[in-house]
């Protein structure tokens, strides 16, 4: 078989420790064909050392700031049949990239392909999986499928282009810019899933958003301006408006996060988001620590 090419785009800012263990993953990953990186500094002044494999381009996103900015700019920048993403504290495990473009090449018509994630957080590591060999939109809109993550995707770039579109750079923040991607991929045709945790991700309190409860907020609400079918599906719009109620909660907007609430127990009085919006509303416990005890068991709110 002839292997694609692929190009693979790591978005940065100010850590370089992870960074080089990040690109070091991906370089050494046993793939028959050509691999090349363009990493894109992002706010960040560029470290040209990091550089030191000639498969390696340095950027600057001179796009919108943040990811999908910096995500664009490296799509654009290569030019190889497809292009995968990877953030800057996650690693690619062995075998990641044979195995999913093997499933790319094996389903015809198929353009977008993810895999299962172990997450890591302190000193635990707990894998996620999907359970299935394709994600559906249907899917996507009921959960946001976390172990569906960025840093698993693989896309043909010429659907990028004209297709499934560019990364949103709408979007407040760049928050959820990956569920949106994916989401208007699984609408055209499903995503094709290699079952196995093939990428180990990072989840903890040092992420550049994972407090930023403003920008969560207002990101969640772009989600549901830009995909009606979110709310239209009713554990999806609940787990949506549990997740907006839980972020006005953390800013101490207490009428706001009930209004909320009580959205989301009116579509699904299971939700289980509810308790902690609760907890932290009646102020029994911060928002901060339900954020750290849901990462120490790779799970978010």
């Amino acid at each position: 078989m002839r292997w694609p090419s692929v190009g693979v785009v790591v978005p940065t800012r100010n850590r370089q420790e992870a960074l080089r263990a990040a690109v070091a993953a991906i370089l050494t990953q046993d793939y028959p064909g050509e691999i090349s990186v363009a990493v894109v500094f992002d706010q960040a002044v560029p470290d040209a050392a990091i550089a030191g494999d000639d498969r390696v381009r340095v950027l600057v996103n001179d796009r919108s700031p943040g990811l999908a900015g910096a995500r664009n700019r490296g799509i654009l920048a290569l030019d190889t049949e497809l292009v995968a993403f990877c953030d800057d504290d996650d690693e690619w495990l062995p075998g990641k990239l044979v195995s999913q473009v093997r499933a790319l090449l094996a389903s015809p018509g198929a353009e977008f392909a993810s895999c299962g994630i172990a997450v890591r957080s302190g000193r635990r590591t707990n894998d996620r999986t999907v359970g299935c060999g394709e994600v559906t939109y249907t899917q996507l809109l009921r959960s946001r499928m976390a172990m569906v993550h960025s840093s698993t995707y693989l896309v043909a770039r010429s659907s990028l282009l004209d297709g499934i579109g560019l990364v949103d750079e709408s979007i407040p923040g760049s928050q959820n810019e990956d569920w949106d991607l994916a989401l208007r991929a699984a609408r055209r045709r499903p995503i094709v899933n290699v079952d196995r945790p093939l990428v180990r991700v990072t989840w903890d309190a040092g992420s550049y958003y994972s407090q930023a409860w403003e920008t969560k907020v207002a990101g969640l609400v772009w989600m549901l301006a830009r995909h009606p079918d979110i709310a239209a599906t009713g554990p999806g719009a609940a787990r949506v408006y549990a997740q907006i109620a839980f972020g006005y909660a953390c800013m101490g907007r207490r009428r706001a996060s009930c209004r909320w609430a009580v959205r989301a127990m009116r579509r699904n009085w299971r939700e289980r988001r509810l308790p902690f919006v609760i907890a932290v509303v009646a102020g029994a416990v911060s928002g901060e620590r339900v954020l750290r005890t849901l990462y120490s068991h790779g799970h978010g709110i």
